[in-house]
């Protein structure tokens, strides 16, 4: 029996778990305007939601531990293989690094797209030559 499918599939639910801590704190803080309760609800309910639906999705493909601290868990009570605990803790750190800086992608991209939104298209900041001969400051000699 391979175990990719099982690999990928915490690989991918780690992934989009991480991704889905990140991002929802920093989206609640930000919405929430200082209130800690309501950003500490949001960042619950989104992580809950999401969780729930990687459960379903992945947890008869792998068992949905997503979670290196499940895998080795699992593995001292006897449940799990050493190649498939050691398979599946490379996903997990391979696939909640992915989430991290795939939230952090998304959180500049959104930055990037709310100022365009707010401020209009981002300043031209290019330097270039310019020609002192329609310059009207310029003091022109001889």
């Amino acid at each position: 029996m391979s175990l990719r499918p099982s690999v990928v599939a915490e690989a991918i639910g780690t992934a989009l778990l991480l991704a889905t801590v990140v991002d929802s704190g920093i989206m609640g803080e930000r919405l929430a305007g200082g209130n800690v309760a309501i950003a500490l609800l949001a960042n619950t309910l989104a992580t809950g939601a999401v969780l729930v639906a990687l459960i379903a999705t992945f947890g008869p493909t792998s068992g949905a531990h997503f979670n290196p601290l499940v895998t080795l868990a699992e593995r001292a009570l006897g449940r799990c293989r050493w190649r498939k605990a050691r398979l599946y803790l490379a996903a997990q750190v391979l696939g909640a690094v992915a989430g991290v800086i795939a939230a952090q992608l998304i959180g500049a991209l959104l930055a990037v797209v709310l100022f365009r939104w707010a401020h209009g298209p981002i300043p031209d900041t290019e330097a270039r030559p310019r020609d002192n001969n329609s310059d009207p400051m310029t003091i022109r000699h001889g």
